[in-house]
């Protein structure tokens, strides 16, 4: 079957097609356009060039969180309409695991890092092996200081990554966790990981309906808290 994935969950945008496991198509921007301007138009142009339609598509998958907040809500619509307007399944993946398809070839822990603000990653921890990926802890907002308490003496291979992973690599390291960054080609999610994340998550028969499918934000948005933190006073 082949999945349709999208990324928006932070500055880059991308788009991908994978069939059991394999690219067949996929679309990458870094450029400071917003994703609103984009995504929609890489993914015409994606499908055009692999000479493929949504006919052809069975499911479309999105990075549906941790992330920016704009960038997420961007790419969700865009999925569900996609999805709405052909009939398809969707499905709502990690961004950290997605991500962590990355270096899925590399044996030992990967540290996903995605710079949350306010002195915190959104992180997840797998451990690869062969080539295949075991989640070692749920999605969270967690402090480099709790990071590295959870990694002290750990005595596999860590690899970081994510665009929090510079700043996640040098604290680690500073606090006596030895690890290495994952290389810049590799360092920051794509659609490609996404899709292959969403091919095992259909296979759990995790798919939803267009109109299910959800942003996993892990914490409120600004504009949130401080409408919260007003009602309080």
């Amino acid at each position: 079957m082949k999945i349709l994935a999208l990324e928006t969950s932070a500055k880059s945008v991308s788009c991908a097609v994978t069939e059991d496991g394999a690219p067949l198509a996929s679309a990458y921007q870094c450029t400071g356009l917003t994703h609103s301007r984009t995504l929609l138009p890489m993914v015409d142009a994606m499908l055009k060039n692999a000479e493929l339609t949504l006919d052809d598509i069975g499911a479309v998958a999105i990075a549906a969180g941790p992330g920016s907040f704009t960038g997420l809500r961007i790419g969700i619509a865009a999925a569900k309409g996609l999805a709405w307007a052909a009939d398809k399944p969707c499905l709502g993946v990690s961004t950290l695991e997605a991500m962590a398809e990355n270096i899925a070839h590399l044996d030992g822990l990967i540290v996903g890092a995605m710079d949350a603000r306010r002195c915190q990653v959104y992180n997840a921890v797998f451990e690869a092996k062969g080539g295949a990926l075991t989640r070692l802890c749920p999605d969270r907002a967690i402090s480099l200081e709790e990071l590295a308490g959870e990694l002290a003496g750990e005595t596999r291979p860590i690899t970081v990554l994510g665009d929090g992973g510079t700043l996640c690599r040098r604290y680690l390291a500073e606090h006596g966790v030895p690890c290495s960054l994952a290389p810049a080609a590799l360092l920051y999610q794509n659609a490609v990981g996404v899709s292959l994340a969403a091919e095992r998550a259909y296979a759990r028969g995790e798919a939803v309906s267009a109109q299910e499918l959800l942003p996993v934000y892990l914490r409120p948005a600004q504009a949130e808290r401080l409408r919260s933190e007003r009602t309080k006073q």
